[in-house]
């Protein structure tokens, strides 16, 4: 018996491979050989994820980093991190024979002298901005959607850290040009330090290397500015990417959603192509925002002069609530043994922010606690059916646009001609009252509308039909809404109050937690107070009955009165229903 031999392998390889492949097949072919990518990444080229225009706010934070790190280079070729004094000779007239840093002189040569240079410098700029913005945006969309809860507690710690070391390394940046604005911000930053009990003094001498200003910031901050911080921004990056297509990302409640599948498109074609659209719609918008919106003029300003200040200024948006902060804190100070305790800079630049970065980290853990929740969550939750979550995060979105709005009292109090006493004392007491306001208004409001979704479901929507009974009575006339709507609606757990275990067990012993199981099971209650519940299966049974018998009494009357929608166009035939014009 012959053999056909055509049919033999060649090779031990468990790839399939053409007979005759190509060079590019040549090289896919020994890469994957080695390194066993095909197998690798065919599983996750594939992976499914859930298509919302909500997602998009988290791309827009990449890409804005991306186009970061392009710009960013860019500008690295031409910058020089110098301190040393020079005579600017540049293009610039009004600055020119004038003594300033290298780099100041290296940034208005960038400016002015390198082809692109200033957009490159603006475009830069912008992206920082978008790219804290759009960080601030996600997270309170992941919050208020309920995405940070089990198993993505560590995810929403990762991009909380994201947001403070983007903040610090847009103060870095914005630290560089040496101009007069960002030398205000520097010198700021020593006091900031300074206010530090015991230990102040050093950290400025140390940061500064001596007495402010000294000869080194602008170098130690430029290598934090383009090495430590990006380090750190790229590897918590690549974490919080890698957790989020270990965890599957989370989707809306829908027909055929459950918290075990996902219900999307692959990544390869779909969303690879969608990604790739995106970045260049976020390159192409922020280079028209470079090219026509100007920003940080740093030759307006004039390089920086430890003697002088500038009037007015400002710091970037993001570092305006700790600003604010200074600006209404009372002067309070402590002298001691000689030293001064400058509360008045200690606590609202010091304690403040990291006792707000602090909440921010902890929040799903509280939230965890005070629930006793501790299942997986897949499937992401309306703002308005946790009512308590949602309120608390207005209450601290109050609080910082409070502190934000302080940080330009001097501009608001010119342009509104107002006095600038008055502003501060009226900020003194709404960051304290305002929070608090914002909590009781949108927590009642959360609840009024998970009633109105609760009627909905029980007895329809209003059609605005109104319906006269042969008694004279009238009634609007009411339609179920669709299945896929109610899905929606219905597509919730109901609350679960925690209960406390004994403070002891059998044997007398305290159990863990027992202490605080008290104040848990309070808050506990204060968390679900009011919570309108969804309903159940034998209320909706109920509410349907009665819906069917009222239609049963309505349907003698339909064939002889209006269905008020004779004279606008939407004027129903028989058979049709009234939810597609609703």
């Amino acid at each position: 018996m012959s053999i056909d031999t055509s049919r033999t392998a060649t090779s031990n390889s468990s790839a399939a491979t053409a007979k005759k492949p190509g060079k590019a097949g040549v090289v896919a072919n020994w890469a994957d050989e080695r390194l066993g990518l095909g197998t690798a990444m065919k599983k996750n080229l594939r992976k499914v994820f859930p298509d919302h225009w909500s997602f998009m706010l988290g791309e827009i934070a990449l890409w804005s980093f991306v186009v970061l790190l392009l710009t960013g280079v860019f500008l690295t070729f031409w910058y020089r991190p110098s301190m040393a004094e020079v005579t600017y000779m540049g293009s610039y007239d009004q600055l020119r024979g004038l003594h300033m840093s290298e780099a100041m002189a290296s940034t208005l040569n960038i400016s002015f002298d390198v082809r692109g240079g200033l957009l490159m410098r603006q475009m830069h700029h912008w992206a920082a901005n978008i790219f804290i913005a759009s960080m601030m945006i996600h997270l309170l969309r992941v919050y208020f959607t309920g995405a940070f809860r089990k198993p993505r507690e560590l995810n929403w710690v990762i991009g909380s850290l994201l947001l403070l070391l983007g903040t610090l390394e847009g103060f870095t940046g914005y630290s560089l040009p040496d101009d007069l604005l960002s030398g205000t911000g520097i010198r700021a930053a020593d006091g900031f330090m300074k206010s530090v009990p015991v230990v102040g003094s050093y950290m400025s001498f140390f940061l500064f290397g001596g007495e402010f200003p000294g000869d080194s910031i602008i170098p130690r901050l430029y290598t934090i500015h383009v090495l430590l911080l990006p380090g750190l921004l790229l590897a918590l990056i690549a974490a919080h990417m890698l957790l989020l297509v270990y965890h599957k990302h989370t989707q809306w409640p829908g027909p055929g959603r459950t918290e075990e599948n996902v219900v999307g498109f692959p990544m390869l074609p779909v969303y690879a192509a969608k990604a790739g659209g995106f970045f260049f719609i976020v390159f192409g918008v922020t280079a028209v925002m470079g090219a026509l919106l100007n920003i940080n003029p740093v030759w307006k300003l004039g390089p920086y002069d430890p003697t002088k200040v500038t009037a007015g200024s400002q710091p970037d948006w993001y570092m305006g609530w700790p600003d604010g902060a200074l600006r209404i804190m009372p002067g309070w100070e402590t002298h001691l043994f000689g030293y001064t305790m400058a509360w008045n800079v200690f606590l609202p630049i010091i304690v403040l922010p990291g006792l707000m970065f602090t909440i921010l980290l902890l929040l799903p853990f509280i939230e965890s606690w005070i629930t006793g929740d501790k299942r997986d969550h897949h499937l992401l939750e309306r703002p308005r059916n946790a009512p308590t979550r949602t309120a608390l995060m207005v209450a601290l979105m109050t609080f910082y646009g409070l502190m934000w709005a302080a940080g330009g009292n001097d501009i608001i109090a010119i342009k509104l001609n107002l006095s600038i006493n008055q502003i501060t004392y009226f900020l003194r007491v709404a960051v304290f009252l305002g929070p608090v306001i914002a909590f009781m208004i949108t927590r009642r409001w959360c609840i009024s509308l998970q009633r109105h979704d609760q009627e909905k479901l029980l007895h329809g929507y209003e059609t605005g039909v109104i319906m006269r009974s042969p008694e004279g009575g009238y009634s609007e006339r009411h339609l179920p809404i669709a299945p896929s709507s109610a899905y929606t609606l219905t597509a919730r757990d109901r609350d679960e109050m925690w209960t406390p275990e004994a403070e002891t067990d059998e044997n007398g012993v305290r159990t863990p937690g027992g202490r605080l199981s008290g104040l848990r099971a309070r808050l506990n209650t204060l968390w679900y107070a009011d919570n309108v519940q969804k309903p159940t299966t034998a209320e909706l049974e109920e509410a349907h009955h009665h819906a069917e018998h009222e239609h049963e009494l309505q349907a003698p009357m339909e064939g002889h009165s209006a269905d008020g929608h004779q004279f606008d166009g939407h004027h129903a035939v028989e058979g049709e229903t009234l939810r597609g014009r609703h």
